[in-house]
């Protein structure tokens, strides 16, 4: 969970206006017995939109996001009509798991 949250609150700060001086993002956890999710929301200003790519191995940037999918069962992309939001789901799927904590 914590290079989930450190992928998207840095990808937040480095292409968003989340990262100018008075910039802020959000991050939001929601928690049920056997789902976590949780959303980063940044302050819109970029001219790209954040997508999972599978970049080449010589590549400086663009991996972050593919990772972020690697690690979770469901990666959402939503427009706020400022920024974007984005949310990573980890599900637990052992019979019998504990719910999380």
């Amino acid at each position: 969970m914590t290079l989930i949250v450190s992928e998207l609150g840095t990808n937040a700060l480095l292409y968003t206006a989340s990262g100018e001086e008075s910039g802020a993002f959000q991050v939001a956890l929601a928690l049920s017995d056997h789902v976590i999710a949780v959303s980063v929301t940044d302050a819109g200003g970029s001219v790209t939109v954040p997508e999972v790519e599978h970049a080449e191995k010589e590549a400086l940037r663009g991996r972050g996001l593919d990772i972020v999918s690697s690690l979770a069962h469901n990666v959402s992309i939503h427009g706020t009509g400022q920024g974007f939001t984005v949310t990573a789901e980890l599900i637990s799927h052992h019979p019998g798991s504990r719910p999380w904590r």
